[in-house]
C-alpha cells in the first residue's frame, strides 16, 4: 500500500504526496544540497510545497517532479532547496563562542594585521546574516579601524532568498534583540521596528552564495571558520567530508566553530584539538588533497 501526507489550504484541493514522489524529492534534494529528507519530514515537504504547486498551476506532486528532473528544471530545483531550507538563528548566538572570539582568536588576528598580515574570517551557511554580522561587530568592538586593514568576513548560504535579507542587512526590532543597546547605536540606523547595518559593518563583509557539498570557488585560507547548526540536516558520510574539507583550508592554528548539537567524525578529529564547547584548533596534521573539492 502506497502511504500518501496531504495538506488542505483554505478552499482548494487537498495535494498528498505518495511514496515514489517524496522519494524522488528527498533524493534530489540529498543529492543537490547534501540534506536528508527523512520519512517524517513528508509533512514538512507538503506544506513548504504546496504554494509552490499552486503558483505553477500543477495538480499533484508528480508533476512537479517531472518539472524538477527535466532539463529545464533547473530554476525550479533552486527554488526546492530554498524552500526545504531551515533558516533559523539569530545575533550573538551561543555567546560562548563569541566571548572566545574577544578574549582568545581576535587579539592576536588584529595583531597580525596591523603588521600588514592577512585574516579571513567564513560563515558557512550564514542565513539571514545574524551571524556574520555579528562577527563583525565583535571585531570592530576591538578594532575600529578594520576596514582600513586586509581583515575580511565571508559569509555564504545556498539559499538566495536569504542571502538577499542577509546583504540588506535590515532587520525587526524582535531580531535585534540580542544586540546590547550599545552596539545597535554605534553599528545599526533607523528605529521604529527596522534597523540596518551601516556601512562600517556592511564593508567588512562578503555576501556570496555557495553549495556546501559543491565546488567551492575559494582560494586561500581561513583563520575562522564558523559553520553551526548547519551539518546536522546531513548524512554522516557528507558531514565527515565537509569537516575534512574546513581542515583543509584552516592553517595549523586556526580555529572552527560548530553548532551546539554537532560534533566532529572520528575521521575529522586528528586535524583538531578541542579548545572548548564546540570550538576547536587546527592541529598540524595534513590533510590529503583529494578532499579539497568533490
Amino acid at each position: 500500500m502506497t502511504a500518501s501526507f496531504q495538506a488542505s489550504f483554505g478552499d482548494s484541493p487537498e495535494l498528498s504526496i505518495g511514496d515514489r514522489e517524496f522519494a524522488t524529492l528527498a533524493k534530489l534534494v540529498h543529492d543537490e544540497s547534501g540534506i536528508v529528507l527523512a520519512d517524517a519530514k513528508r509533512g514538512l515537504v507538503v506544506s513548504r510545497l504546496t504554494r509552490r504547486l499552486r503558483d505553477l498551476g500543477l495538480r499533484n506532486f508528480a508533476q512537479y517532479c517531472r518539472m524538477v528532473q527535466s532539463e529545464d528544471g533547473a530554476d525550479e530545483r533552486a527554488k526546492l532547496i530554498s524552500a526545504l531550507t531551515t533558516n533559523v538563528t539569530k545575533f550573538f548566538r551561543e555567546d560562548h563562542h563569541f566571548r572566545s572570539l574577544e578574549k582568545q582568536i581576535y587579539p592576536g588576528l588584529i595583531e597580525r594585521a596591523r603588521g600588514r598580515g592577512r585574516v579571513r574570517v567564513w560563515s558557512a551557511g550564514c542565513s539571514t546574516g545574524e551571524e556574520p554580522y555579528s562577527l563583525a561587530m565583535e571585531l570592530l568592538e576591538l578594532c575600529p579601524d578594520a576596514a582600513a586593514l586586509d581583515i575580511r568576513i565571508l559569509a555564504t548560504d545556498i539559499d538566495p532568498h536569504v542571502l538577499a535579507t542577509a546583504r540588506a542587512g535590515r532587520y525587526s526590532d524582535s531580531a535585534m534583540a540580542g544586540v546590547p543597546a550599545g552596539r545597535r547605536a554605534r553599528y545599526f540606523s533607523g528605529s521604529a521596528g527596522t534597523y540596518e547595518a551601516t556601512p562600517a559593518l556592511k564593508d567588512l563583509i562578503t555576501f556570496a552564495p555557495l553549495n556546501l557539498v559543491g565546488h567551492w570557488p575559494i582560494r586561500g585560507a581561513f583563520d575562522v571558520i564558523f559553520c553551526r547548526n548547519v551539518v546536522i540536516y546531513f548524512d554522516s558520510a557528507t558531514q565527515e567530508k565537509l569537516w575534512q574539507r574546513f581542515a583543509s583550508l584552516i592553517p595549523p592554528g586556526g580555529h572552527l566553530f560548530i553548532g551546539h548539537s554537532e560534533r566532529l567524525g572520528r575521521a575529522a578529529e586528528r586535524y583538531f584539538a578541542t579548545t572548548g564547547i564546540t570550538q576547536y584548533r587546527r592541529t598540524e596534521v595534513a590533510v590529503a588533497a583529494s578532499v579539497a573539492d568533490p
